[in-house]
């Protein structure tokens, strides 16, 4: 009996050679379709555009500063804040521009609880854009 492949043999080892002829057509096509592509797509309007002399206005936007001190205390950039004056505070940034930036400064020896409970006030405000500010030094 003559078993697929074998040709004759009977213990002939299986084909391990792969095919190649066809992914060497399939190359040569793409590179015949990316010489033919390539010049079009480089190819460019040349239109004379006018001049214009207007200075570019970059509005700065000042973010919320709030430090919580190693005590527990809440501050803003001018006094202490309870829970009620933090959540008017957060309140009154976000309708004056939902955009704003929180940046919470907080002591290493915080509790995370209360970091957590000032962010989710300012989550609670609208307020989605909100940074836990490092001393950026390593150590």
């Amino acid at each position: 009996m003559m078993g697929f492949g074998s040709f004759g043999q009977q213990d002939a080892a299986p084909m391990a050679e792969i095919n190649t002829t066809p992914l060497v057509d399939v190359m040569l096509v793409l590179l015949v379709v990316f010489i033919v592509t390539a010049p079009v797509m480089t190819h460019a309007v040349k239109v004379e555009l006018p001049k214009a002399t207007a200075s570019v206005q970059q509005v700065v936007k000042t973010p919320l500063r709030l430090t919580l001190k190693a005590d527990g205390s809440l501050l803003d950039e001018q006094s202490v804040l309870n829970a009620a004056q933090l959540d008017a505070k957060l309140a009154a940034v976000f309708k004056a521009d939902p955009q704003t930036e929180v940046h919470l400064y907080a002591d290493k020896t915080v509790q995370y609880e209360r970091i957590a409970q000032t962010m989710a006030a300012a989550q609670r405000a609208g307020l989605s854009k909100i940074g836990l500010m490092t001393n950026g030094q390593g150590g």
